[in-house]
């Protein structure tokens, strides 16, 4: 993955918990291609990376309602050691404190309601399919 970073094959990359994520434009292309839309699920650096590119995504974030409940949800999941949680928790304020920077994002759903905030996560999509095809058909 490195050697292709290096020659530029990746739209975003970044590291997470001490892994190396990224997306290579080969998969950005392939999806693509087949008329499809492509959902990425990544951190800020990625957010910023591909801010970066000729790409014309639209961004979005979701939250949960607050941190106190980000807290009991990570908790109660109960799949991560007390220091793997402490990290994610850490990144999730971070980025969370980030995504308030005007223009980076185009949308923050609350995620308060897991039907409501999937309702307006596909209404966005919808909205966004529905203006590219206008502009694709003119």
């Amino acid at each position: 993955m490195q050697q292709g970073i290096a020659n530029g094959e990746f739209i975003e990359n970044a590291v997470f918990s001490g892994n190396m994520y990224g997306t290579s434009k080969m998969a950005v292309q392939a999806v693509q291609a087949r008329n499809q839309v492509c959902i990425l699920d990544i951190d800020m650096q990625g957010v910023r990376n591909i801010k970066k590119t000729d790409l014309n995504p639209i961004y979005i974030s979701i939250h949960p309602p607050s941190v106190e409940i980000l807290v009991k949800r990570l908790r109660d999941r109960n799949t991560e050691s007390e220091e793997s949680l402490q990290k994610r928790l850490q990144a999730a304020i971070d980025d969370m404190e980030i995504s308030k920077e005007p223009g980076l994002f185009d949308e923050i759903i609350i995620n308060d309601d897991l039907e409501e905030a999937y309702s307006r996560l596909t209404d966005v999509l919808k909205e966004e399919i529905a203006a590219a095809q206008t502009s694709k058909d003119s």
